[in-house]
């Protein structure tokens, strides 16, 4: 198990299939951090569970010198790729919003940007479960009628 790659609940929820739990269970699991919308009473009750432990004084204690390190390697990584303007280590440093100039950057690249970028923090960024790499290219024209 411990090769497998992905978040504690993609995890969690292979392994409760892997054993055959019931669906609600898998559910759960599965909703209990806000991604799914909630299918049952338990799944609320599991989602309030564990904000209240991790919101307990020392119940997710990184060093902050590491912390702050990773952060900043993950926006560096992006930073450095031609057409990146700017980026931001957001979610406690499990996604990178990565901003390119739509002039230097097309659809294609971009594309094949969030895959290098992503291939890159693989490689020389430690970091605790999943990192999501979005690559936004946008362009925007507006008037003003008088």
């Amino acid at each position: 198990m411990s090769d497998e790659e992905g978040s504690h609940i993609e995890l969690g929820v292979n392994l409760l299939k892997r054993y055959n739990m019931p669906q609600v269970v898998i559910d759960t699991v599965a909703q209990h951090h806000e991604d799914e919308e909630y299918t049952s009473i338990e799944s609320i009750l599991v989602y309030i569970a564990d904000a209240i432990s991790g919101s307990r004084p020392g119940a997710r204690y990184e060093n902050y010198d590491e912390y702050v390190k990773r952060l900043k390697a993950i926006e560096s990584i992006a930073t450095s790729k031609k057409g990146v303007v700017e980026a931001f280590a957001i979610q406690a440093g499990r996604e990178v919003r990565v901003i390119v100039s739509p002039e230097a950057v097309t659809d294609d690249e971009a594309t094949r940007l969030a895959s290098d970028i992503r291939d890159e923090i693989k490689a020389s960024v430690t970091y605790p479960g999943t990192v999501t790499i979005t690559v936004i290219r946008e362009l925007r024209a507006s008037q003003i009628a008088k």
